[in-house]
């Protein structure tokens, strides 16, 4: 495998010197604008240009003595220096409008130009929810890939789930841009994107394929443990695949959205969920009062995890799960003095921490520990983690911190974790779960 990549870059690093590059995506159109070109071609490098040529000859060679050194290491190796490679890479990303960049990263994705990690997860992070089997308790919330684009990519970079959406039954494209705001210094991002999506019939053609390449996955490769041969993976092959269903801006009946929702999508995930709590879409949150919230879920279905279920109804509605919690409207003081605080929108990342993990909390002991719990919100480190889990979280998600630390920030949290984990003398994951609220 290692001499074949190597191949594969020289041979597209020979195209590059000889006839320049096409571009298809917007940013690359940006680019060649910046450089002067002309709309649709791509920056050529001179021939004449002995800089080019220096450039050119200096990338060959890395090329060349890097495809000698890792023919010389094992895959475990080779895949973690991949991982590492790609930290070279992320702070470019920086340098593009936000939602470029988000474009740019998820297409990276679905072609398969991320690193695919290798190496088994250590048997300590495993862990059995709802009936699914998850070889780490570390996913990627929704938002990131809102149209199912880029699922094996992503469930290739080692998450144990991911999960797609939202998805609307319509078509449409959310709120006007710009929609995304960094807030870099404070590891945080506003968004009012506004549940941009390509509609349910598009989403549910792009899984059925993805369902049944991993089908395929599943019935071809060993998905075992080191040490018990347990498999971890959903309905679909391997790692645990959930969608997030909203509804359209326009619509009236918001129940029928989701009803539709689920009986197109339901057969292609291992967990739905009900989006009530997104704060880009306008009269969503009505829908968490107690008698909508019964009136909803009546005619959804019984047994659906919520994002945004409010405490009052938990009790009195049997939901196998839910989500805690979503982006806030709340200007934490850690960010009041950034510029970009003032724009409208939801508020993702390190400001939402503690406040997000306390909510957690207080939801494990009123849930008294009964229903499994996804912790999300300003989760950065396998420490943060690792709070999350003894606050109450079987599973937690991340979005904002992988935005800005890039593919790299996944083997690293996980193995923090391990550490944080062993480090208390806890044998699993699931030993860990509420251990701050016994």
């Amino acid at each position: 495998m290692a001499s074949r990549i190597s191949r594969g870059v020289l041979r597209d690093l020979l195209k590059l010197r000889l006839g320049g590059v096409r571009q298809s995506s917007n940013a690359a159109a940006a680019t060649t604008s910046a450089a002067g070109g002309g709309a649709g071609a791509g920056p050529k490098i001179p021939h004449s240009s002995k800089k080019g040529r220096l450039l050119t000859a200096s990338m060959l060679g890395l090329v060349i003595a890097g495809g000698a050194y890792v023919s010389t290491v094992d895959e475990g190796t080779f895949c973690g220096l991949l991982f590492q490679a790609t930290k070279f890479v992320n702070p470019f990303f920086a340098l593009l409008d936000p939602e470029v960049a988000h474009r740019i990263a998820v297409s990276a994705a679905a072609r398969g130009y991320l690193p695919r990690e290798k190496r088994p997860d250590p048997s300590i992070l495993g862990l059995e929810i709802w009936g699914r089997k998850f070889s780490n308790p570390l996913g990627l919330a929704a938002g990131f890939d809102k149209n199912a684009e880029a699922i094996e990519g992503l469930l290739g970079l080692g998450f144990g789930f991911v999960e797609v959406g939202s998805v609307t039954p319509l078509p449409q494209e959310g709120n006007p841009k710009p929609r995304i705001f960094r807030l870099r210094q404070e590891g945080a991002i506003i968004n009012r994107c506004g549940f941009n999506s390509d509609g349910i019939l598009v989403v549910a053609k792009r899984l059925g394929a993805q369902h049944g390449k991993r089908k395929m996955e599943e019935n071809s490769s060993s998905l075992s443990l080191s040490d018990g041969g347990i498999k971890h993976g959903g309905k679909a092959g391997p790692g645990i695949l959930g969608v997030n269903i909203g509804k359209n801006k326009t619509s009236e009946d918001a129940a029928a959205d989701y009803v539709q929702g689920v009986h197109t999508l339901s057969q292609y995930a291992d967990y739905l969920v009900i989006n009530i709590s997104s704060p880009n879409t306008p009269g969503l949150r009505k829908l968490q009062g107690r008698q909508q919230l019964k009136d909803l879920v009546k005619k959804v279905a019984r047994n659906l995890r919520l994002d945004g279920l409010c405490s009052n109804c938990i009790r009195q509605i049997h939901i196998p799960g839910q989500i805690i919690s979503n982006t806030t409207v709340s200007r934490p003081d850690s960010v009041s003095k950034n510029p970009s605080a003032e724009e409208a929108g939801g508020l993702s990342g390190k400001p939402l921490f503690d406040l997000s993990t306390n909510i957690l909390k207080e939801m494990y002991i009123l849930t008294r520990g009964k229903i499994p719990l996804i912790g999300c919100g300003g989760v950065s480190s396998g420490e943060d983690a690792y709070k999350k889990i003894r606050a109450g979280a079987s599973l937690v998600q991340l979005y904002t911190a992988f935005a800005y630390g890039g593919p790299a920030l996944i083997p690293q949290i996980k193995a923090e974790l391990v550490e944080c984990l062993e480090r208390d003398g806890f044998k699993s994951v699931q030993d860990a779960v509420g251990a701050d609220c016994r």
